[in-house]
């Protein structure tokens, strides 16, 4: 009996030996990555999340430059060149997106084959972690939109659909974003907006990470929902309106932590940002960044946006 004890303790103690090695072999790729793709010549922002699934199976998260972030249910990692296939979203294409990366320290190269088959040449580095040790010290309320003019905003595109009447910024029509000139860390944002039956816009905190505005009405509300951190966080409730009435935003920002309140009711409190949400300005996660507008949609109009930002 002592002998057989012995025996079935040195197997359990030569399993956790395994395990261990296999864990190590994937520390190496293991967290989030902020990619760089090139496409046609033009530098797109990307991210990919890899974590463990059991003892010797990784998964993960991936947000391309456009939609939002979809599961990865198998990441493979061979002698440190990575690669997973996951089917498209909102391609029209009905091909596999596949990636195929090579490990170089903190950082990987490789390519992006799009489901319309295109090769794009892609460059990753570790996401910063963008904790704060200290709480902020709030500045002065700045007025981003001063109720006249676009003055301190530029479009993203060459063409400009973007008008002020009445004091009222719009959209009238799908056109290009619009970027705040300035850049910033961490803050406090208030919006108030208005959209139309069946809108659907959104205000992208540092340039990164989409604030959904929507038209959408369930009673459990998803991550595509009014109020949503698109793709990553669903609001706690529906507090949105009816199409055509005023509603506001409180967004505070520090971090990678964010709070949003909708309407008077907080629906997100204190919770993390994953990474960058799809349509970002840049995968740079580490730099500050501005407000943008999302124009590239259904009509949108704000009456005021005020930024409180952090000493």
């Amino acid at each position: 009996m002592r002998r057989l004890c012995l025996i079935f303790v040195s197997f359990i103690f030569m399993l956790s030996i395994a395990g261990a090695e296999h864990y190590s072999d994937t520390s190496s790729v293991l967290g989030r990555w902020d990619i760089t793709v090139n496409i046609s010549g033009k530098d797109f922002p990307s991210w990919l999340e890899v974590e463990r699934s059991g003892p010797r199976v990784l998964v993960g998260r991936f947000v391309g430059p456009e939609g939002s972030a979809r599961p990865i249910s198998q990441v493979n990692l061979s002698n440190g060149k990575l690669s997973f296939s996951i089917p498209p979203q909102w391609e029209a294409e009905t091909n596999n997106l596949n990636f195929e990366a090579t490990l170089q320290g903190d950082s990987m190269v490789g390519v992006i084959t799009l489901p319309d088959g295109r090769n794009c040449k892609c460059s990753a580095v570790r996401a910063p972690s963008l904790i704060r040790n200290v709480k902020p010290v709030w500045g002065k309320p700045i007025q981003l939109f001063n109720g006249k003019d676009m003055k301190g905003w530029h479009p993203s595109e060459k063409t400009n659909q973007w008008i002020v009447e009445n004091g009222i910024l719009k959209s009238p029509k799908a056109g290009s974003n619009l970027i705040s000139d300035a850049s910033f860390t961490d803050f406090k944002l208030q919006v108030k907006f208005r959209y139309r039956e069946h809108g659907n816009s959104g205000i992208y905190l540092r340039g990164r990470y989409e604030v959904q505005i929507t038209d959408y009405h369930e009673e459990t509300p998803g991550k595509d929902a009014l109020g949503a951190v698109y793709g990553f966080i669903a609001p706690g409730e529906n507090a949105g309106k009816k199409p055509g009435e005023w509603q506001t935003y409180e967004i505070t920002l520090i971090g990678r932590m964010v709070t949003i309140v909708l309407n008077g009711k907080t629906i997100i409190c204190n919770q993390e940002i994953p990474g960058i949400t799809g349509g970002a300005l840049n995968s740079h996660e580490a730099t500050a960044g501005p407000i943008m507008l999302q124009g590239d949609h259904q009509p949108i109009e704000y009456g005021t946006i005020i930024i409180t930002p952090a000493k």
